[in-house]
């Protein structure tokens, strides 16, 4: 029984080893990144025609009427 009590010896000495502290913090600065919502020349909001029909649903489209 003296050699399982040796190996959970080292076994938490090696935990202790790798996991005995925390990491360092990191500040809210290093953590954050402040962009615009949205680029100034987006045209993402911008009408099309070709794709308007696929923007809405219709419940007799639905259907199938």
């Amino acid at each position: 029984m003296n050699t399982n009590s040796t190996t959970t010896d080292q076994a938490a000495a090696a935990r202790h080893e790798r996991f005995g502290k925390l990491p360092e913090r990191i500040s809210y600065e290093d953590m954050v990144e402040v962009r615009p919502a949205s680029p100034e020349k987006s045209t993402k909001d911008t009408y099309d025609p070709e794709s308007s029909w696929m923007s809405f649903s219709c419940w007799a489209a639905d259907l199938g009427l």
